[in-house]
């Protein structure tokens, strides 16, 4: 499932073929994109840098033009050298961005858009992004500032939001919470800063921690199990024996799991599991 170490690491990828180059063709399926790509003279360009906000992906190129993608649930990046097969039909390619060396062909992602330059700090979703938590520049307390705004709202349903912290997605929710000791259902109002901070620095961490190449975990890399609780609803708590719970949450109806034990409802919540890299 995508979440920011997913987008951070997509960028890495696509930045390490792509950076410098020059492209030598560009082909959307969407309309809008091929066109806007023709208008601004995409091709002869040089790609500039590709990064991630968030789970956001943005590729800038030389004119200041940028390709901002979102995989979500469907998309993702296949990088092919020129003349090589690829492992999708070209009919479902999205966007292919080609050098002279490479191939970068998008498949399956819901929203893809090419950006005119100067536009990236007024565009309403990414001008409203809140601090990246992979960011070298994260700020914890702009992020705590941005938690007690929604103070009314359950601290599992909150993560979710990027315009609070950039990067959160289902997973990291229900494990940043397990590893806190938090219940997901409590509402930030009732948690004082401490405990809030406790909640960022361990989103932090774990996403931090997922950044190599294997596959993603919150639990030892000596464990076959790979989580603490997502995905794991009836099943024993590595902790404490407890079958786990899953709950549907908030508007979107996200799923959520905890341990009703280690996790319980207005508690104060334990100091945070060491989060081991993969």
């Amino acid at each position: 499932m995508p979440e920011g170490d997913t987008a951070w690491r997509t960028a890495r990828t696509l930045n390490g073929v792509l950076s410098g180059r020059r492209i030598t063709g560009f082909f959307s399926s969407i309309l809008e994109v091929g066109r806007a790509a023709e208008r601004l003279r995409l091709v002869g360009q040089k790609v500039e840098q590709v990064s991630a906000r968030g789970k956001h992906l943005l590729i800038r190129f030389s004119s200041g033009s940028v390709l901002h993608t979102h995989l979500r649930m469907t998309g993702s990046w296949h990088i092919y050298r020129r003349g090589s097969p690829w492992r999708k039909s070209p009919h479902s390619a999205r966007v292919v961005i080609e050098t002279a060396q490479v191939a970068a062909v998008l498949f399956g992602a819901p929203l893809i858009e090419l950006l005119p330059p100067g536009s990236t700090g007024t565009h309403p979703t990414l001008r409203d992004l809140g601090p990246d938590l992979l960011s070298p520049d994260f700020d914890p307390m702009e992020a705590l500032a941005r938690l007690q705004m929604r103070e009314e709202m359950e601290i599992g349903e909150v993560l979710l939001d990027q315009k609070v912290m950039a990067g959160i997605g289902n997973v990291y929710k229900s494990e940043v919470l397990f590893l806190c000791g938090i219940h997901p259902f409590d509402r930030v109002k009732d948690m004082d800063d401490k405990r809030l901070l406790r909640i960022i620095c361990t989103a932090r961490n774990a996403l931090s921690c997922n950044l190599g190449f294997g596959m993603r975990r919150t639990r030892p890399t000596s464990s076959p199990h790979r989580f603490w609780v997502y995905g794991r609803a009836g099943r024993p708590c590595f902790r404490c024996g407890t079958r786990v719970k899953h709950r549907r949450q908030g508007d979107q109806a996200r799923s959520t799991y905890w341990c009703p034990v280690c996790q319980p409802a207005g508690s104060r919540g334990d100091p945070p599991s060491r989060v081991k890299p993969s």
